[in-house]
């Protein structure tokens, strides 16, 4: 990457929030999996590097990150390292085949149709026909409104 792609990856990246954070556990397996799937999707981002708990320096981790991720490092300040990977659709294909298609959970899942009061109220007179006169008792409880 020349100096001038990194300068215009910079000047984009300027406007980022840092939406992944490094604490004191430092680079796990679950990190690096989910800092590679966000650079699928969003090919530039920032990540915030904690520095009073972070096991090692923002500079020290850039460079680890980039190796495992195939990643370029666009810049690191103070806390910050902001890093960049084209998007490969061929490698997105791959790791959707490998997950599976991810309508399973969704397929399995049952419908729900939330009942009215009303309808709570038949099914429940149906089930045991005393329901009725609860009801009805219920209405004649009730205090008259008052009206002008």
């Amino acid at each position: 990457m020349t100096s001038k792609e990194r300068a215009a990856w910079r000047a984009k990246a300027n406007t980022l929030e840092p939406i992944i954070q490094i604490g004191k556990e430092g680079i796990t397996d679950n990190l690096i999996t989910q800092i590679d799937d966000t650079l699928d999707v969003r090919e530039l981002i920032k990540i915030r590097v904690h520095l009073e708990t972070a096991p090692q320096t923002p500079k020290e981790i850039a460079p680890q990150l980039a190796q495992r991720l195939g990643a370029d490092v666009i810049q690191v300040i103070g806390g910050v390292i902001v890093l960049y990977r084209e998007a490969d659709p061929q490698r997105i294909e791959e790791k959707k085949r490998k997950r599976g298609s991810g309508n399973a959970k969704a397929k399995a899942k049952k419908k729900v149709k939330i009942k009215g009061l009303r309808q709570r109220q038949r099914e429940k007179e149906a089930k045991n026909p005393y329901a009725v006169y609860d009801r009805l008792n219920k209405d004649k409880n009730k205090k008259p409104s008052r009206t002008k």
